[in-house]
């Protein structure tokens, strides 16, 4: 089954979502599963160089946006999945395009899951800034790609245009909002869903696929 799971590298709530969305898989094992991760930018007007993280909060929330109060929330949802915020080490708020990059040529060697949950790791739980390029080929290289290669690309504009196209194409089809989860092509799922809600959506997709078209 084809999942697309649409994210981006700097939600919190993706980063919840991709690890109950690897439980619900666990919990049907007969099943071969496809997982592809779209690109989704919660903030596309960021600089390609990123800001400081402080001033951009407090200049989307305001600075009594009850931002550290949803963190709190986060950071106790993210603990059941064995997830570690740390988003007082977070210094940087990233343009998050060089990332989704990194991902779409992951999936060309087979380590886009791994590559995504490294990128979800340095940014939320080591504080790492996922738009600079050294750490994007140090992720890649550590995810068994090659880092120097990455680096060169991350430095050309190589499929700038085709990333930008995908996250318009994910607004056309009317996501607003990440996680979003599209199974099979039958069934999609907005939010960090509990694992037993997505085995039920598995099934019905599964059900759904089965049945002919008339």
């Amino acid at each position: 089954m084809q999942i697309d799971f649409i994210s981006d590298t700097v939600c919190p709530w993706c980063f919840i979502g991709k690890r109950r969305l690897a439980r619900a898989i666990a919990m049907r094992p007969a099943i071969s599963f496809d997982v592809r991760y779209r690109p989704y930018r919660l903030d596309p007007s960021l600089p390609r160089g990123g800001m400081d993280r402080a001033a951009y909060m407090a200049a989307k929330f305001g600075k009594n946006g009850g931002v550290e109060e949803a963190q709190k929330v986060i950071a106790a949802e993210g603990a059941k999945e064995g997830i570690e915020f740390d988003f007082a080490a977070i210094r940087r708020a990233p343009n998050t395009l060089d990332s989704h990059r990194l991902i779409r040529w992951a999936a060309l060697t087979g380590a886009q899951d791994e590559v995504v949950e490294r990128l979800f790791a340095a940014y939320f739980e080591n504080g790492e800034d996922i738009g600079d390029i050294r750490v994007l080929a140090d992720i890649a290289d550590v995810s068994g790609m090659d880092g120097a290669q990455v680096a060169d690309m991350l430095e050309s504009d190589q499929d700038l245009a085709l990333v930008e196209r995908e996250d318009q194409l994910a607004r056309e089809m009317g996501v607003t909002g990440v996680p979003a989860m599209i199974f099979a092509n039958k069934v999609a799922v907005s939010g960090a869903r509990e694992p037993q809600v997505l085995t039920m959506v598995i099934d019905k997709a599964l059900e759904m696929a089965a049945q002919p078209e008339t």
